[in-house]
């Protein structure tokens, strides 16, 4: 057998160290007596009450409003919260709905209309959703076509969408504009005035869309954009609020995490893991030392200005809680836990987290006091649990879950809080929170979930360029929370000698069922119920063979030997090459 090449083996580390891996089931869900099961019941609850009102009051509009119980358009005419809450449903366990939807997005999305659209949130909701509910079809029952998952209805959705961007990145920098046309491209006298955010977030599902289509301009065009940035940070390391894409000039000058530069951090690290990529993180830690330099104060992150480091504004803001879940993906938990417990603070101060929190006053900001129930402290729980099964993260969500249904639950779904100083609402239930803050919360509550599967069990696909693994775990979440399985990344190259070694690969694995005890089963593919708990369920025999390892005493950190490029995060850890 020939020895794995260089690209097989960035694969094959990760897989056998993953196979290596397994937390007992179930375990640490007790945690101070708090009844998991239960808060998981009212999470799927939540998720209906607000997912059927929708579906009733607001479809095909692409939000409800809950208080009046009707629909808008906010983002573009893309019916966003059924794009947005469909892998949610999967996750929940709901093959049938699943699969319905499927069928109503293909008969009645269209990308080819005369709407004005975010570059960004339609990338992180649209092409993300799309991307994620294609790579989960299977697992949800549904009959693939033939190259699957190179090929694919939901597939060819998201490239469609995705295309309709690309004129926002014919710009001199190669920083995309803030807002493209879906018909006519970029509109003449269009801003070019974009945030950080808005250019470096794309590297995940435009990544995704090249390797499995094998067009390389999706993940081309998201590397010039990421590259262009970090070209132009500080001499002090940090990049500002906003800027433009046609000169580079910085127009806000302000550094910090949080809105308007949150998930360009969020991508470095999640672009990294995602395709193994060492100069990616490497450009991540070098902004995480600027950033802790200039702008943690006892485990808050202030704004300061690019250029000189002064801070400011000495303010947390609610989209920044993103940024204990990220330190966790690095392996950082210690500080991850000490800021997580900060925000956590505010959370109890108020029920929830405003959008401004002034740090040395201890209070809201003026006409900053809303909390449109955004998911970000909730994810960096459920990162965090993963990693330490510290029973306080189960009573963040907890909390969120007492808070949510308390103050924002009206007849009609979940509405904004306005206030959380008199509990006023607003007319808006946003598509995340169906996307994030309920699938955040649910997996939370379920430790057993597919979506955390440690690589102990696997599905093996035919591919037209060999077979491959796919379902292994490590799923990496967009910005938008919509999870994107790395292993796919895999199953689409045309190189020869990449398919030899994938059947290689496959071949050793079939070989150790003898010495190594493996037990080799048909998966199956199609769901026995609606609210079906394992998602494992959904799946048909169709589906290829899978392996369950047995449970190994190694470490979260087994894997010494294997340089940066062969390691993968595993329950909330990236393993670094130190050396």
């Amino acid at each position: 057998m020939r020895a794995p090449g260089a690209a097989m083996r960035r694969f094959l580390g990760p897989l056998l160290c993953l196979l290596a891996l397994r937390l007992p089931a179930g375990s640490g869900t007790a945690a101070r007596g708090l009844d998991v099961a239960s808060y998981r019941e009212r999470v799927r609850a939540m998720f209906y009450h607000a997912y059927e009102h929708y579906l009733e009051s607001a479809f095909p509009y692409d939000e409800l409003r809950p208080l009046t119980c009707d629909g808008q358009d906010t983002w573009g005419s893309f019916s966003l919260t059924l794009i947005d809450a469909l892998d949610t449903l999967l996750i929940l366990g709901n093959v049938s709905e699943f699969q319905r939807v499927v069928n109503v997005l293909q008969e009645g999305v269209d990308f080819d209309i005369d709407v004005n659209a975010s570059v960004f949130e339609t990338n992180i909701r649209v092409v993300g959703g799309l991307l994620s509910a294609h790579l989960l079809s299977r697992k949800a029952g549904l009959e693939v076509e033939a190259g699957w998952p190179c090929s694919g209805p939901l597939l060819r959705m998201a490239e469609e969408a995705a295309r309709k961007l690309l004129p926002a990145f014919q710009t001199p920098t190669g920083m995309p504009y803030g807002t493209v046309n879906l018909l006519h491209g970029v509109n003449p006298g269009e801003t070019p005035v974009t945030c950080t955010a808005g250019i470096g977030t794309f590297i995940v599902e435009f990544a995704t869309l090249s390797h499995l289509t094998g067009d390389p301009v999706f993940e081309d065009v998201a590397r010039k954009a990421l590259k262009a940035l970090w070209k132009n940070r500080s001499d002090i390391g940090l990049v500002g609020n906003h800027i433009d894409v046609i000169t580079a000039k910085w127009v806000a000058q302000d550094a910090g995490i949080g809105a308007g530069v949150d998930s360009y951090f969020e991508y470095l690290v999640k672009g990294a893991i995602l395709l193994q990529d060492k100069e990616l993180m490497s450009m991540f830690l070098e902004y995480n030392k600027a950033i802790k330099n200039y702008t943690k104060f006892d485990d808050w992150y202030l704004w300061v200005q690019m250029y000189k480091g002064t801070v400011s504004m000495p303010v947390f803001q609610s989209l920044e809680a993103y940024w204990p879940g990220l330190q966790s993906l690095i392996g950082d938990v210690d500080n991850a836990m000490r800021t997580f417990l900060n925000y956590y603070t505010v959370w109890k101060q108020f029920g929830g987290l405003p959008e401004f929190y002034n740090i040395p006053q201890g209070y809201t900001v003026d006409k900053r006091e809303g909390y449109p129930l955004r998911p970000e402290l909730i994810e960096s729980a459920m990162y965090l649990y993963r990693a330490t099964r510290d029973p306080t993260l189960l009573e963040l969500g907890r909390d969120a879950v007492e808070s949510i249904e308390k103050i924002s639950k009206v007849d009609c779904g979940f509405a904004t809080i306005k206030d959380l100083r008199d509990h006023r609402l607003d007319n808006r239930m946003e598509s995340f929170f169906l996307a994030e803050t309920i699938k955040y919360l649910y997996l939370l509550f379920d430790p057993d979930n597919f979506i955390h599967n440690d690589g102990s069990d696997f599905d093996v696909v035919v591919t037209p360029y060999g077979e491959c693994v796919l379902n292994a775990g490590g799923y990496i979440f967009n910005t938008e929370a919509h999870p994107i399985d790395p292993a796919a990344l895999h199953c689409c190259r045309k190189r020869r000698e990449e398919q030899w070694e994938v059947e290689d690969l496959m071949r050793e694995f079939y070989s150790r069922k003898k010495t190594k005890k493996f037990t080799l089963k048909r998966a199956p593919d199609h769901g026995e119920g609606e609210n079906a708990k394992d998602s494992k369920d959904a799946s048909s025999e169709k589906a290829g063979e899978k392996r369950n390892s047995k449970k190994s005493s190694h470490s979260l950190l087994s894997c010494p030997s294997q340089s940066f490029n062969s390691k993968l995060a595993v329950l909330g850890q990236v393993f670094l090459d130190n050396t």
